[in-house]
């Protein structure tokens, strides 16, 4: 017998340590771990890190076998591994119904236990009695069954079970938006039970989606059947918003020890080198100590300070936990295995060396991991007065099975047993490493031949969509309820993927369904779900972000393929040329680059070898899956009975197609309408309508009433001039938020009567068929929405089932051909459609700890959304916030969608807000241009519900990237017969001058000359009651467009700058960079602030730490109780200067600290300065709050700046709680 080698020997001794403090847990029944041998429950994360010991352990063994039995030692530990996976896997399928409910719900109800009966696989405790939703730990599972079966154990048996797996990818792929009780099973910091989103799970879940993507469950030895999908999109939506949270752990919790685990081993989550490096200087300056790290700051498990007999922390006690929190050993295992990963054999030596002091021992000298050490209850005063310096006890379980786990694991990495990539077998371990540069494929395809002959006579040789056969093109959506039966299974009622929209990168790979290539066009060309694919330079600037997010984004082998169709609808108007934009970008894809992505323009043919395919065999023919037997299982979209029309390719013989062409095909059925409406003649825009009517509150209300047959006494029925523009126009979103009553005119058209004299809905519809105006085709329709409702029928023509919600949609798909964008934003409100990516665009806003409110303030009007909402419950709440005013509901969806762009594409513009205000962002863009064109209210709000998407995207743009800019009327042609101003929106360069003035063409308007901007934006909307101010700006002073060479007053000696600033700072929640940690320190010296009536108690430091989200969103909504926005900038601007006092010695500076009173103490003395130099004349002031319009206007610093006046109203306001020595007023 050979004799036994050195490691050979130190090996056993790891088997005997393994066998003594992990296996000797182990249930021979089920395989699970108890957590100890007085708590017998099971805790999935924890068994999952106690076993990686064995496993790592079995691999050194076949690795360094000296002899027979160490192969065998080595397949009884794997067995050892498999057995308690499976273990896991059995007590998470007893739970499949909760699987189901999860994927539509989210709801902490319906989740996974955290623990489970370590002898019968059975739960322990009720749903509701346990904080159990934990994404990480679900995720912990999925990541490692993917690593342990890359590394050659099998764990899954049956197909059965790959589809259970399949599932639990959709139960932890919304992760990006489920707030769950994280790592510590407790949610937020207080332990009340309120699950917040936590970066660890997002991490988890981001490891665990790319760990098993692709995979084969069956190793070696499976085949399509057994591989796991994953959607890309879902992948980087937790990439994004862990980028967003970083260093951050919660909303509660600024920075968490339990991060180490998704910044390097086993997640390696974070691809950013410079974000792992500042998490983990994070964690080592806050939370480390001598005997380990704190999970958190004010972590009050098991401290001295706790009171055992509740399981809640009251707020104001958190702050007793400061500096007496737990340290637990865990987590420099963490510290060494990256060490080992990172190769820093500095950082290794050193947690080695410092772990040898705390490691207890046990009998036979084995070394034992505790749970944790805590402070001596007799030394707590100690530690307060000097933090880090009073002897520690072990306290908790011995052998703490996660830790001892880790403990070996690491040990083994470092002696060398272990290799990093034998327990890294799929390579997490390079995700921070460089990546190279992706080129984007672009394919552009023509929509038929006359598109195609079209793009030649410009040079551009593409190929139809019926040219490429056999390769086929579907639209995105088919894609989404394609993937709806992915993970089907019938014999465990499993129902597959929710139906969701999928993204880019979904995409951008090619699939092969049934030995047929297919390829998918993205959703922002789709147009059957949202007017702004109608707008071609809003698909142009699409496609520009979304090709940057491809470059970005893209992480597959081979390139993304993104295909862009040439529409019907991306020709001009008339359909003899295609959209000047559209070609522009055409060209600009030939030259290889486009909005900063490499893209590399072909036919599809020449991409079919470089791009990237997903096989997808679940629509297999020998698969149990039936494609038809689903229309009652809802695996059709919310709108699958809406117009679904895709592209006619298959212009193949009927009789060959198979089942998965009749189920496209059925997907596609267009119910599209059949035209009933009379064309539309050419008319200039100048007609006279025939049609006219007032769309105010109290006409409907009486129309509606008469037609339900009540007498209300009220004016004649005649409804003045023109119904949906007039609405549009009485919607002033500057001045007043009432709409305007107007009196009725002498030569208005007398709406058709029944003998009753009510509105003859019949009569009106006769005239219908007559009338050939879009405006006038709205106004019978909108009568007829408003009398009889969406669903009457009005036998137009003699024919059945036309109802109005018909006729509404074919003139929707009308005005969308004439570029009306009004009014397709109106009919699109009333035919109440839904932003198919609404929820996903609030989602992701949420996601990175963005709140929205929705409506006008000030609350309750103004709502406020801070999770995320079902689509039909986030629609209904916006309309509800609008006052069911349409268009502005319209808006706020529009809005919310864009700023979502903005938010994966520039987090950095959104860089201090935490809440976006959508009402105010809508009514200061109104003022903008009320402001640029020198219009009224009501012009404004009309030209603003008139911009195309793209100009209306440019202007929120401008408003959240603070430049400044100019809005000018254009010269463009006007083709439609819109009413409202063509309106350009430029940049303004160092001049002040826009491009086009600068060039001297179309001086219309010079740049915003006025003495002074619309005022009362928001305080006349809070008193309505009050005679309606004009809000026309006083006459334009400065050059006028004759004096084409005369000097031009730039933006710098404006008056009405600063006031513009402070309006759309106020507006977007724009706060100084540390502005909330200044305002902790400030609390903790005094009192309290008190801001409009509302105070923020000093008491809110005794709960949160200053870096904390929770905190800031604390400070946030008392501000925001604040309706205008340039009263709250000033109030932020005085409690700035606050700050400054709580850098000074002083301890306390007292009581409740008034911070309005020292705005408008600032003001009177402003005021004072202005009088004494005769300015009598001009101070007009705010009605609402009494500050002078001149002190708004004023530039923070100067002489006359704000600051100066708000630090001299400090000084005098806190004289008598400042110490004699400290200064005094000038």
């Amino acid at each position: 017998m050979r004799s036994r080698s050195n490691s050979g020997v130190r090996l056993d001794g790891y088997a005997r340590l393994v066998q003594q403090t992990i296996l000797c847990y182990q249930n021979p029944v089920t395989g699970l771990l108890s957590a100890s041998h007085e708590q017998k429950d099971a805790w999935v994360r924890d068994n999952i890190y106690s076993i990686l010991a064995v496993w790592g352990l079995g691999m050194a063994y076949r690795k360094n076998a000296d002899r027979d039995e160490d192969k065998a030692k080595a397949y009884e530990l794997e067995q050892n591994v498999v057995k308690l996976m499976r273990g896991l896997l059995q007590c998470m399928m007893r739970q499949v119904d909760k699987v189901e409910k999860f994927k539509h719900t989210q709801s902490t109800k319906d989740s996974l236990h955290a623990k489970y009966n370590t002898a019968t696989c059975s739960t322990v405790v009720g749903d509701d009695q346990w904080g159990h939703l934990q994404v990480d730990a679900t995720s912990l599972f999925l990541l490692f069954l993917a690593q342990m079966t890359a590394s050659g154990l099998r764990i899954i048996f049956t197909l059965d079970e790959v589809a259970f797996i399949q599932n639990l990818v959709f139960y932890i792929e919304a992760a990006y938006k489920v707030a769950d009780y994280g790592m510590w099973e407790r949610g937020d910091k207080t332990n009340q039970g309120i699950p917040e989103l936590n970066a660890s799970s997002v991490g988890m879940a981001k490891a665990a989606l790319e760990a098993i993507d692709e995979l084969d469950l069956f190793g070696a030895h499976g085949g399509r059947k057994s591989v796991i999908h994953v959607l890309p999109d879902e992948v980087e939506h937790c990439q994004s918003i862990l980028f967003s949270m970083l260093p951050r752990a919660s909303t509660s919790k600024e920075i968490d020890a339990g991060l180490l685990s998704i910044i390097s081993f086993p997640a390696f989550a974070v691809e950013d080198v410079n974000l792992v490096n500042v998490t983990k200087n994070e964690i080592i300056s806050k939370l480390q100590g001598r005997y380990g790290c704190c999970r958190f700051l004010r972590d009050g498990y098991k401290t001295p300070r706790e009171d055992p007999n509740r399981l809640h922390y009251d707020p104001a006690e958190l702050k007793l936990f400061e500096n007496i929190e737990c340290e637990w050993p865990v987590f420099w295992m963490y510290f060494i295995i990256d060490g080992v990963f990172n190769g820093d054999a500095v950082q290794v030596q050193e947690y080695r060396e410092a772990l040898e002091g705390i490691l207890i021992r046990g009998k036979n000298g084995i070394h034992l991991v505790p749970e944790l050490y805590a402070i001596p209850p007799n030394k707590v005063d100690e530690e307060y007065k000097n933090p880090h310096t009073v002897d520690r006890v072990p306290l908790g379980k011995l052998p703490h099975l996660w830790g001892q786990s880790l403990y070996i694991l690491s040990s083994l990495l470092a002696e060398g047993f272990l290799a990093t990539g034998e327990i890294d077998p799929l390579n997490r371990r390079f995700s921070t490493s460089v990546k190279p540069d992706v080129v984007v494929q672009v394919t552009v395809l023509a929509e038929n031949k006359h598109v195609k002959e079209l793009l030649r006579k410009h040079g551009i040789h593409v190929q139809s969509i019926a040219d490429i056969h056999p390769i086929r093109v579907q639209p995105g959506r088919i894609l989404s309820h394609i993937y709806a039966k992915l993970g089907r299974n019938k014999n465990m009622k499993l129902s597959g993927r929710p139906y969701r929209h999928i993204g880019v990168l979904g995409t951008s790979k090619l699939y092969v369904i049934r030995n047929q290539i297919f390829t998918f066009t993205p959703q922002f060309t789709d147009q059957h779900h949202f007017y702004l694919a109608l707008d071609n330079e809003m698909i142009v600037e699409m496609l520009r972000i979304e090709l940057a997010y491809l470059c970005t984004c893209w992480r597959m082998t081979g390139r993304p393929t993104l295909t862009f169709p040439i529409t019907l609808t991306m020709l001009t108007n008339d359909g003899s040329d295609i959209h000047p934009a559209v070609l522009s970008t055409i060209r600009k894809l030939e030259d290889g680059y486009f909005g900063g992505a490499r893209v590399k323009l072909g036919s599809l043919s020449e991409f079919l070898t470089t791009s990237f395919y997903t096989y997808l065999t679940f629509l297999d023919p020998d698969c149990d899956e039936k494609l038809f037997d689903d229309a009652s299982e809802g695996s059709f979209s919310p709108d699958s009975n809406s117009d679904l029309g895709g592209y006619l390719e298959d212009t193949i013989n009927q009789e060959s197609q198979d089942e998965l062409d009749q189920y496209i095909n059925q997907l596609l059925q267009s119910t599209s309408l059949k035209c009933y409406l009379p064309p539309l003649c050419k008319k200039s825009s100048e007609d006279s309508h025939v049609f006219s009517a007032i769309h105010s509150t109290r006409d409907i209300l009486s129309l509606m009433a008469k037609a339900k047959g009540l007498e209300i006494p009220f004016v004649t029925m005649t409804l003045p001039t023109k119904v949906l523009s007039t609405h549009r126009k009485s919607l002033n979103l500057v001045d007043s938020t009432q709409p305007l009553l107007k009196k009725p005119s002498e030569d208005d058209f007398q709406w058709p009567r029944d003998d009753h004299g009510d509105v003859d809905c019949e009569k009106l519809v006769e005239q219908l068929k007559d009338c050939s105006n879009l405006q006038d085709q709205a106004d019978i329709l909108y009568i007829l929405y408003v009398i009889k409702g969406p669903s009457w029928d009005t036998n137009l023509s003699g024919q059945h089932g036309v109802t109005v919600h018909n006729l509404l949609s074919e003139l929707y798909g009308k005005a969308g051909l004439n570029q009306e964008w009004g009014l397709i934003r109106y009919i699109s409100g009333l035919l109440r459609k839904k932003v198919e990516v609404l929820a996903e665009a609030c989602t992701d806003l949420l996601s990175h700890q963005k709140q929205l409110t929705v409506g006008l303030p000030p609350e309750p009007r103004e709502k406020t959304i801070s999770a995320p909402l079902p689509p039909e419950e986030l629609t209904k709440l916006i309309y509800e916030a609008s006052g069911q005013d349409i268009s502005i509901a319209v808006l706020t969806q529009e809005i919310v969608v864009y700023l979502a762009m903005y938010v994966r594409a520039q987090p950095s513009l959104f860089v201090e807000m935490l809440r976006l205000r959508i009402g105010l962002i809508i009514q200061v863009m109104a003022t903008e241009l009320a402001r640029s064109l020198n219009c009224s209210g009501e012009e404004a709000s009309e030209s603003l519900m008139n911009l195309s998407p793209f100009d209306m995207k440019n202007l929120l743009h401008h408003i959240l990237s603070g430049k400044e800019f100019g809005v000018e009327r254009s010269m463009r042609p006007i083709h439609s017969s819109t009413s409202s101003p063509a309106i350009s929106i430029h940049e303004v360069g160092h001049t002040g001058v826009t491009k086009t003035e600068r060039s001297g063409i179309n001086r219309l308007r010079s740049e915003m000359k006025q003495l002074f901007s619309v005022s009362q934006a928001v305080s006349s909307s809070t008193h309505s009651s009050k005679p309606m101010r004009s809000s026309t700006p006083s006459s334009p002073t400065g050059t006028s467009s004759s004096d084409s060479g005369g000097h031009h007053i730039g933006w710098g000696e404006q008056q009405g700058q600063w006031l513009r600033r402070r309006r759309l700072d106020g507006a977007i929640n724009r706060v100084p960079v540390g502005f909330y940690q200044k305002v902790w320190k400030i609390l903790q010296k005094c009192h309290g602030l008190s801001i409009d009536g509302y105070v923020l108690p000093s008491s809110t430091t005794q709960e949160m730490t200053p870096q904390e989200i929770k905190f800031a969103v604390h400070v946030e909504s008392v501000l925001n109780r604040v309706p205008q926005p340039e009263y709250r900038q000033l109030l932020v601007e005085a409690i700035m200067v606050l700050t400054l006092l709580s850098d000074t010695e002083m301890n306390s500076i007292g009581g409740i600290i008034h911070v309005d009173q020292i705005v408008q103490m600032a003001n009177q003395l402003f005021l004072q300065d202005q009088m004494s130099t005769g300015a009598m004349d001009t101070l007009e002031k705010d009605q609402a709050t009494g500050i002078c319009h001149f002190f708004y206007d004023s530039a923070p610093s100067g002489a006359y700046g704000t600051m100066t006046y708000l630090t001299k109203a400090v000084a005098s306001h806190l004289q008598d709680l400042l110490p004699n020595s400290g200064c005094q007023m000038q």
